[in-house]
């Protein structure tokens, strides 16, 4: 299904607008300045011009074998008639050799001269020197049509109007000699004049009509392309399998994920098959058959069966094209889902739809739980049992858990991108980590278990302060929780990557992470930890995408008291200025 290349072709950038660049500029000259651009830009005015060439040509050589036989036969030798024949055909012949076509314009030019030009005094001296025996007044016809067609309908009322007063001239002349034909010799070529007005001005008409219809056509058939060509790309990459189907169960067409949904391997676009060809696609064939005898769409859940995929299920729905013309093939046109996509799909609004639910619930218990935080801690100061003051602790404790779960979710729920993040302050990167770092090492009282390598003081990363201060948070944190607890088993480094991009790794010496926990491991909601709400990596994914930065997580070694160790690292790397 994929475009031709002449197709491609025609609609470069280049061709299309210096077309339509010529046709703007000829439009200034008139309609026939116009036909002939057209024509000149569709190759038809080189044919026609060289078309006219030779008819010229071949005119002159009938001229040069009628005037010899006639010498022949009647035994009189002209040699001037002789001669104005043979030079015609020289002249002639010599232009269809060497002359590049070229529009005439709508005065006369040299180019005129050397054709049109030539053509009048050849015709004018064959008329003046025959001496009444031929009428070579209807040779004047063709610089006429000449002059219509391959210029302009000035060019073409001049050439009538030259062709004319020689007719009228060569009268005059024959009046002096013969006074007693002057009325009938004047008649004739004042007729004769006015035909090549008349043909004139049809001629040309005619010519700028086809010119138009031309140009029409040849928009017409780029807009087809084009939407083509579009049609084909917006096929080809829906995620919704198409096929086209006749009467007879054979596929016409098949878009990519259609074809993956069925399996067939081919991916040539020209490569048809049927849907009787597999057993499996039985009732996709089904389908398709009750969609034409029916007349009208049909929509079905179907299950294929194919012998490396296994049962796939799918919902299928129809829709059958109109035949246009009489004979026309009808088409069925058969839309095809995964219903597994469709199901995920919906999981994920049912996800979203619970985190604003979670964000609203999380709002709502914001305010009882400080009020049970306070009236535990009241009650904490007037008691002095032991037993209670556990208890006491043990609701403080699990209130301060309830706290934090609550308000990663309302962060959650707050998290904005910024729309433009070119517009953000830039900040010295080792400077706000370190001032980060040594902060939460005094909160958490980690200083004995954690370090901080300053490897680039001087790189500034486009990022929010307080946004870099919860993701390294979140990432120290979460380090400190499967470290090993030996000294300097959480690492922290600052450097650049080989694209001169900062970067801040997090490491520390924990195990492993299990394959099902790091496929999962940037999702919401997601947490090995029974007590963990699962949003601190998720939310330190979505701060550094909204401002141009990524996060990974790989397997690192790490030198740890002189040892070459294994751990868990995340490495942030930001956009730089």
């Amino acid at each position: 299904m994929k475009g031709d290349s002449t197709a491609v072709d025609a609609f470069a950038p280049s061709a299309f607008f210096a077309d339509h660049e010529a046709s703007f500029n000829a439009g200034f000259d008139g309609p026939d300045a116009l036909a002939a651009t057209h024509l000149q830009a569709s190759g038809e005015f080189e044919r026609l011009w060289r078309a006219f060439m030779a008819a010229r040509f071949v005119l002159g050589l009938l001229l040069l074998f009628l005037q010899g036989t006639l010498e022949l036969l009647s035994q009189t030798l002209n040699p001037r008639l002789l001669l104005v024949c043979g030079a015609y055909c020289v002249a002639a012949l010599a232009v269809l050799w060497f002359a590049q076509p070229r529009r005439y314009g709508r005065t006369f030019n040299p180019q005129w001269a050397s054709t049109i030009g030539v053509d009048l005094l050849a015709y004018t001296l064959l008329q003046f020197l025959q001496a009444g025996v031929i009428n070579y007044a209807p040779l004047f016809v063709l610089p006429v049509l000449m002059a219509a067609i391959l210029g302009s309908l000035w060019l073409a009322l001049g050439t009538a109007a030259s062709v004319s007063l020689l007719l009228l001239a060569h009268s005059a002349w024959l009046a002096l000699q013969l006074p007693q034909n002057q009325a009938t010799q004047f008649a004739q070529s004042a007729l004769t004049g006015t035909g090549c007005f008349v043909i004139a001005f049809l001629a040309n008409q005619l010519s700028v009509r086809l010119a138009s219809e031309e140009q029409r056509s040849r928009l017409n058939q780029l807009a087809a392309r084009v939407q083509r060509q579009v049609n084909e790309l917006v096929i080809e990459s829906l995620s919704e399998g198409i096929l086209v189907v006749d009467k007879t169960g054979r596929v016409r067409a098949a878009n990519p994920a259609a074809r993956l949904l069925l399996g067939v391997t081919t991916s040539r676009p020209d490569f048809a098959f049927s849907l009787d060809s597999e057993v499996g696609w039985a009732e996709l064939s089904t389908l398709a058959r009750q969609s034409f005898l029916q007349g009208g769409a049909e929509r079905a859940n179907l299950t294929i069966h194919h012998p490396s995929q296994g049962l796939r299920r799918l919902q299928a729905h129809t829709r059958l094209t109109q035949a246009r013309a009489t004979g026309e093939e009808s088409l069925c046109v058969m839309f095809l889902q995964d219903q597994r996509e469709l199901e995920a799909r919906i999981r994920s609004d049912k996800l979203a739809s619970m985190g604003r639910m979670s964000a609203a619930v999380a709002h709502e218990i914001r305010n009882p739980l400080a009020a049970i935080t306070q009236a535990n801690a009241l009650l904490d100061e007037d008691t002095t049992d032991p037993r209670h003051k556990r208890l006491t602790q043990m609701v403080a404790q699990n209130a301060s858990r309830l706290g934090r779960i609550v308000d990663e979710v309302l962060n959650l729920s707050r998290i904005q991108h910024p729309e433009n993040a070119v517009t953000l302050q830039h900040m010295a990167l080792s400077e706000s980590v370190a001032r980060i770092f040594r902060d939460w090492t005094v909160q958490t009282g980690s200083a004995h278990l954690a370090r901080i390598e300053l490897l680039n003081i001087d790189v500034e990363v486009a990022f929010e302060s307080e946004h870099l201060r919860r993701v390294m948070i979140n990432l120290l944190d979460n380090a400190r929780r499967f470290a090993s607890g030996h000294p300097a088993g959480i690492q922290v480094r600052v450097d650049r990557d080989s694209a001169e991009q900062g970067q801040v790794a997090v490491w520390s010496d924990g195990l492993p992470l299990e394959p099902s926990v790091e496929r999962h491991l940037f999702e919401p909601f997601f947490s090995s930890e029974s007590r963990s709400s699962g949003l601190g990596m998720y939310i330190c994914r979505e701060l550094c995408e909204g401002h141009g930065a990524g996060i990974v997580y790989r397997r690192t070694r790490r030198t740890l008291a002189g040892v070459d160790t294994e751990g868990n690292e995340f490495c942030v790397t930001f956009r730089t200025k």
